[in-house]
């Protein structure tokens, strides 16, 4: 076990200040709040019934990593809703690559090129580009032979303000698109993660600290016992849900759902149905309305999220609701997505050698 207290310093990072240490394959790495007043309602990768929504809200969360020899950074996404690392590369004239950094393999001692083609969508915007090899830095952990997506097209205009460059996927290799292999499986299988996880911490309002956690988990950042949940599928990190419930009274997720645990999604999507039985006031709220605690109860544990958590107040001072939501064909079986509203209120540890997520309170 590592503990971010004692084996972490602070230090800045490219969007904000965060943490890093190393000891014994534990490697934190530091994640600050997207600056201005970005809020990103990311889709998952391929995913049937898409995500389309921007807020003016600062519900996402990035950090800084390196490719090549010697170094270029970039500042990602952590995401565990999708599986590829891809970032701009100078093949790309689109505008939403000329407005961020730009990988040059030409200046990579370590890059080895492939004809592999990639393409990757989200709800809020895609990159189509090739598959290349080149070295990975995450904090202090270096990831040899890693593939890395370059984008060569951004269509649309959404990427093209937004304050970071690309993604990182933490998902599972079974949703990486054109067989790329994870970077998180490439830790695993070059032996430098001292367990087979990885942990999430968000801070729940502008602080510095958030932070991913690889090969640990930072009992000084939850309160409790973890609860594990067992997942329900190798793809997304899902896992079942029993009921949603609000005064103890079941209100959505009647009969049992699914839900995925997505730190590149900000807010809380499911069904129109169900969200519409969760909060019949789905956009704009009073910001003095009190408000009850909306309960997910998993695994026989509740985990509530308390009004303050889940109703968000923007910058010219109105209310918004954190849940959305999103058309899924009739046949398909609920599914909900627990994006950061959610995981700023429970420290997460995605545990891939036992197929699990732990979750308890967020210290």
């Amino acid at each position: 076990q590592c503990s971010t207290a004692s084996l972490c310093h602070e230090v800045a990072v490219a969007d904000g200040a965060g943490t890093l240490g190393k000891l014994h394959g534990c490697e934190c790495e530091g994640l600050g709040r997207i600056p201005s007043d970005w809020g990103i309602l990311w889709g998952w990768a391929g995913g049937s019934g898409s995500l389309q929504h921007a807020l003016r809200w600062q519900l996402s969360y990035v950090g800084t990593i390196s490719i090549g020899t010697p170094a270029q950074q970039f500042s990602v996404i952590f995401d565990t809703g999708s599986a590829n690392l891809w970032v701009p590369s100078v093949y790309c004239s689109s505008p939403a690559c000329a407005n961020h950094q730009r990988f040059d393999p030409a200046r990579s001692s370590t890059y080895r090129s492939t004809t592999t083609s990639v393409a990757t969508w989200y709800g809020t915007g895609s990159m189509v580009g090739v598959l290349a090899y080149d070295t990975v830095t995450v904090g202090s952990i270096q990831v040899q032979n890693q593939m890395v997506g370059l984008s060569q097209w951004e269509p649309g205009s959404f990427l093209v303000h937004v304050p970071f460059d690309g993604f990182l996927g933490l998902g599972f290799p079974k949703i990486a698109s054109s067989g790329a292999t994870p970077l998180f499986d490439n830790m695993m299988s070059q032996g430098l993660v001292a367990q087979d996880l990885f942990s999430i911490y968000l801070t729940p309002d502008e602080r510095n600290g958030s932070f991913v956690l690889f090969g640990g988990i930072d009992s000084s950042h939850f309160t409790g016992n973890l609860s594990w949940i067992p997942l329900t599928a190798q793809t997304y990190w899902q896992i079942k849900v029993d009921r949603i419930t609000m005064h103890g009274l079941p209100i959505a997720c009647i009969h049992g759902c699914q839900a995925i645990l997505d730190s590149g999604t900000s807010m809380l999507a499911g069904p129109g149905l169900s969200v519409q039985a969760v909060l019949p006031w789905q956009h704009t709220v009073r910001c003095s309305s009190i408000l009850p605690d909306i309960v997910f109860v998993i695994g026989g544990t509740p985990f509530p999220l308390p009004a303050q958590s889940y109703i968000l107040q923007m910058e010219d001072g109105s209310c918004i609701s954190g849940f959305e939501a999103y058309a899924l064909p009739v046949t398909t079986d609920e599914l909900w997505i627990l994006g950061n509203i959610f995981l700023r209120c429970y420290y997460s540890v995605f545990d891939r050698a036992n197929s699990m997520v732990g979750l308890a309170p967020a210290a």
